[in-house]
This record gives structure tokens, C-alpha cells and sequence, in this order.
């Protein structure tokens, strides 16, 4: 079954908390939280002390993205904080010895995930695959919410998935940016697993209501 990860980027900045509380009543499965320090990206969100205050609020897996520089200096106390998964981005010069990244969250007793941009071939991740608890698939170019989907990355998801299962791996093939109810049937027959959703969802009449349409899309 696909998951739905909502992000909370779309939503009213002043009030974080309704957010999230909005999305457990929507029944989201996870939470996407799109970390960025306006350097690895042009935009500046958030950092763990938000995380600390909202882990209390809910129960709901939190996808803690980190679109920085260094996540290195911030694994721990994202950690502290209470997110269940640390998503790294393979680009960021933090990750110039992206094995030892990887080990360190796993260290930390969070889920690994790394992130690569669209145009970030699959193939960089060939020897790491199989330390990996997710693979996110940037299908537009981070640092904005509300960019259309780039088509060629159902090319990458597709790689990965079939590589994946030719070695007996199962990593989440998580995709974020520009998904909707139009193309969310393609990017699961791709092979991704989990939708972050942000203007489909957060900025959405009834969110519930396009939380399930989406869920039903991807499953037809």
C-alpha cells in the first residue's frame, strides 16, 4: 500500500502544530519535514527545535528531509528531537564520505534515507543501496514548494526499483515534488512506495479528501 507523506512546507508557518494535527486526523502515514538552511538550497525553513515541539503532538512517522550544506552537524540533534528518519542529500559537500553519513544516522537508531536531485544519476547510490532504508527521488529541483513534476525522473525511480529487486533489496522509493492526483498512478507503477504531497494535500478544500484521492490514483 502507498504511503502518503505530507509536507508540511505548503503549510501556514505560523501555525506548525495545526498542521500536523490537521494531517493525523487525515490519517497522513508519515509527515514530510523539508529542512533547509538557504545555502544548499535559495530557501530557509526550519530546524530541530521545531521537530522537539511537535515530536509530542503526534504519533505519525516523521520524514525529516535535510536539504543543507553539512547534515553532519545536524544529525544528533535532529535525533534528539524525535524524527524517525534522516534523509541526507548526496550533493551537499556533508556528504563527500556519504557511507560514513549513512552509518552514523543508522548509529544514531534512525532510519537512512538519501536524497538525489533530478538531475543526480541513480547509479551514484550503486554501492550504498543495500545500507539504505530509503531512497528519495527529487522530481523537481528543491528549495520550493509548487513546481511542476519533472517527467524524466520516472526513468530513475524505474532504475532503482529494478535494481533494487534484482538484489533482493526492499528501500522505500520515496518521491517528492509536483505529485498530484494526474500523475500519481505513473510514479507508483514506476516503483515508488511512499508520495510526498504538499500543495495536493496541505493546500488542498478537504485534505482527507485528497489524501485518499491520491492513495486511490497510485492504486489503479
Amino acid at each position: 500500500m502507498v504511503k502518503i507523506a505530507p509536507s508540511i512546507l505548503n503549510g501556514n508557518m505560523c501555525d506548525i502544530a495545526a498542521t500536523v494535527k490537521m494531517l493525523d486526523k487525515a490519517e497522513a502515514d508519515w509527515i514530510h519535514l523539508d529542512v533547509m538552511d538557504g545555502v544548499f538550497v535559495p530557501n530557509l525553513t526550519f530546524g530541530p527545535k521545531t521537530i522537539a515541539d511537535l515530536r509530542p503532538l503526534t504519533k505519525t512517522f516523521l520524514d525529516a528531509h535535510l536539504m543543507v550544506q553539512d547534515p553532519n552537524v545536524l544529525l544528533d540533534e535532529f535525533a534528539k528531537a524525535g524524527a524517525d528518519m534522516i534523509t541526507v542529500h548526496y550533493e551537499s559537500q556533508g556528504c563527500a564520505h556519504l557511507d560514513r553519513v549513512i552509518q552514523r544516522i543508522h548509529g544514531l537508531g534512525l532510519k537512512a534515507g538519501v536524497a538525489l536531485n533530478p538531475a543526480t544519476p541513480e547509479s551514484v547510490l550503486d554501492y550504498v543501496l543495500d545500507s539504505l532504508d530509503m531512497v528519495l527521488m527529487m522530481s523537481v529541483n528543491p528549495g520550493f514548494g509548487g513546481q511542476k513534476f519533472i517527467p524524466y525522473v520516472l526513468r530513475k525511480i524505474e532504475a532503482v526499483a529494478n535494481t533494487a529487486a534484482k538484489r533482493g533489496l526492499s528501500p522505500e522509493i520515496e518521491v517528492d515534488g509536483g505529485v498530484k492526483v494526474t500523475n500519481a498512478a505513473d510514479v507508483i507503477n514506476a516503483g515508488a512506495t511512499v508520495l510526498v504531497a504538499g500543495t495536493a494535500v496541505i493546500q488542498a478544500p478537504d485534505p482527507a479528501e485528497a489524501i485518499r484521492q491520491l492513495r486511490s490514483a497510485a492504486n489503479h
